[in-house]
């Protein structure tokens, strides 16, 4: 990045800022941070690749069941869910890797941690534009998703009508109600809260392994094991305990795979959505509430690697 970039992006530090008492927390410091780490990341051709590949996946699924319309609309809801959970856990991956390697290569994190930014703050802005990013991409995606699961659904009525056209009222309405109900149910929007989240643990733990190593390539093999260790963590868990109930060496060892490495089949709820099990407050709380605790975790340790880390 050029010195005429590092100024942009430091703009509000400097001036009244910096003329200001040094404060060790800063607000202003962390938004100019995040919003050039949002900046930075919407400049990556991987972030429009992966968006426009997703979205034409949630588009295309419109066409991949001519089925009774209540397996078309679980068709829809598990494609389009399951593209907007991949891809936005590809893209936290992706895009965090390349965030501590590229400024430390580019020389950037020097000139902002002289300002002075505490190393703290330049975490908490770096973890904050990647989650705005993926919030950004959430949303464009899951309103690609709902405009298909509605333009499908008026679709299904107007035939429905046309062919219920002699039939009573009362069938006409129960007809009705029934297609609304497959196809866009309040559960979809918890559902895709938790996708989201499950993202935001992922970009805060790719940040912290990203901390201690050399090159983002690393960082995202590395990523890439604990990702598939985090879905199938569940299932090995099961297996585990049942050939060794009894065994205490296997309880401490799973106890602490758990700890080291969240596990990700918690937060696919895209299958209960899909066959319309009602997501209970409960379960959702419990959810979100382990989503935003390890991302938490994660980013504080990150912050913690970080500011023992030699530059």
């Amino acid at each position: 990045m050029t010195n005429d970039g590092n100024d942009l992006m430091l703009q509000p530090l400097n001036a009244s800022t910096l003329a200001r008492p040094h404060r060790p927390f800063s607000i202003s410091r962390i938004l100019a941070i995040t919003f050039n780490t949002l900046t930075e990341l919407t400049r990556l051709r991987v972030f429009y690749v992966l968006l426009v590949f997703a979205l034409l996946l949630i588009g295309s699924s419109i066409f991949m069941a001519q089925f009774s319309f209540q397996q078309e609309f679980q068709i829809l809801k598990d494609v389009s869910l399951g593209a907007i959970s991949i891809f936005t856990s590809l893209l936290a991956i992706v895009a965090t890797a390349r965030l501590l390697p590229q400024d430390l290569e580019d020389r950037t994190v020097y000139t902002i941690l002289a300002k002075p930014v505490p190393r703290f703050e330049y975490v908490l802005g770096k973890i904050a534009g990647v989650l705005l990013l993926l919030a950004i991409s959430t949303l464009v995606m899951s309103a690609a998703f709902l405009l298909v699961l509605y333009l499908r659904e008026q679709a299904v009525i107007h035939a429905t009508l046309g062919q219920m056209s002699g039939a009573p009222p009362e069938q006409i309405a129960d007809a009705l109600r029934a297609i609304r109900s497959s196809a866009l149910n309040i559960d979809i929007f918890p559902g895709i809260i938790i996708i989201y989240l499950k993202a935001c643990l992922l970009a805060a733990l790719t940040l912290f392994v990203s901390t201690f190593a050399t090159t983002n390539i690393f960082t995202i093999v590395v990523m890439a094991f604990i990702y598939f260790i985090g879905h199938l963590q569940a299932t090995a868990r099961e297996y585990w305990l049942q050939e060794h109930s009894s065994g205490l060496l296997t309880r401490v060892f799973l106890a602490i795979v758990a700890l080291l490495f969240p596990d990700l089949q918690a937060f696919n709820l895209v299958d209960d959505i899909v066959a319309g099990t009602a997501i209970s407050l409960a379960l959702f709380t419990k959810t979100a509430a382990l989503g935003i605790f390890y991302t938490t975790i994660y980013t504080l340790l990150a912050a913690f690697v970080f500011y023992g880390k030699e530059l």
